[in-house]
């Protein structure tokens, strides 16, 4: 929610945080993996990634000609749907190891979408800003990256609602940490997150609070990147990570002594485009299409992500649920 995560686009000016960092331009809209602990035997590194999403539930969608006929005309033309896509890790977008297509939710989504619009997909691998100058630019048409619905981000783009996200937690699994019902928490702790997301702004926040309130301040590490956050914790340089829900909820899943915690608000998620297209009404009207007929369904269960479902998508969406 992300989550890939949720981002900011700038730091408030004379905020310092006491905390070291890992900077990088294109870590704006990363979506990150990992836990985090210290001392005891290392979290092993998942072997299976290759496997993961093989399953097809995309291949049967067939195209309804009435929606089809309501795209722009210039995208019935073209017969394709230009897609920037933040590709990350599972279970949002991640590339397999067996060096294939990017596979994961947002993938599945998309493409189920554009099948139903009669389009063939043209992804391209984006990240950071040129994700949202690109669409800006007309160099895509819909961009996916787990975005979280803000206020701030309405005001440059529209959303089509379709999945929720959550701010969620993990450790290790010999930490004595067994729940975070506050970013409060996490006073005196060492936190991993993602370089430039609202996560990085929250623990700050909630940092300067502790200290204002006599406690430990949090100590926050940011990382560009899962490689980095793997690292993190083989080395016991962080005792917690926050980051999206279903990113956590997944990882738990697949790797061994990693435990999820739990998640403390959702976030409604949305596949971007740019402010007033006309693409806005037939993406909603197809994901519908897609809740209607069972196919959406089948896409969450396959990455285990039905807490995200969505009743009915809509444009332009409240920030949460």
């Amino acid at each position: 929610m992300s989550q890939t995560p949720a981002v900011r686009p700038t730091r408030v000016p004379g905020r310092r945080p006491s905390t070291p960092r890992v900077s990088t331009a294109a870590a704006l809209l990363t979506l990150l993996l990992a836990s985090c602990g210290s001392g005891g035997e290392e979290i092993r590194e998942d072997t299976r990634a290759a496997d993961l999403g093989r399953q097809d539930v995309v291949s049967a969608v067939h195209e309804d000609a009435a929606l089809s006929a309501a795209l722009p005309a210039e995208l019935r033309e073209s017969g394709k749907l230009r897609i920037g896509s933040g590709i990350g890790v599972p279970p949002v977008a991640f590339s397999p190891e067996d060096g294939g297509p990017p596979r994961g939710v947002d993938i599945d989504v998309s493409e189920a979408v554009a099948r139903v619009l009669g389009l063939r997909v043209e992804r391209k691998h984006v990240s950071g800003a040129s994700l949202i100058t690109g669409l800006n630019a007309g160099r895509y048409d819909v961009g996916t990256a787990n975005l979280a619905v803000t206020e701030e981000r309405k005001q440059a783009l529209d959303f089509v609602l379709y999945v929720t996200d959550g701010t969620g937690f993990a450790v290790r699994e010999d930490s004595e940490l067994k729940k975070v019902d506050d970013v409060g928490r996490l006073c005196g702790l060492r936190v991993g997150t993602g370089t430039g997301t609202t996560f990085e702004e929250d623990l700050e926040a909630a940092s300067e609070q502790c200290a204002a309130d006599g406690g430990k301040p949090i100590t926050i590490s940011t990382y560009p990147d899962a490689a980095a956050h793997f690292l993190a914790l083989r080395q016991g340089r962080v005792d917690v990570l926050m980051t999206t829900s279903s990113v956590l909820r997944y990882a738990a899943t697949q790797q061994p002594d990693l435990r999820y915690l739990n998640e403390i608000e959702r976030k409604n998620v949305g596949l971007a485009v740019k402010k007033g297209s006309p693409l806005a009404e037939p993406l909603k009207n197809a994901v519908n299409q897609l809740i209607e007929d069972g196919t959406y369904a089948r896409i969450l269960k396959k990455w285990q992500l039905e807490p995200a479902k969505v009743k009915e998508s809509v444009v332009n969406p409240p920030a949460k649920p």
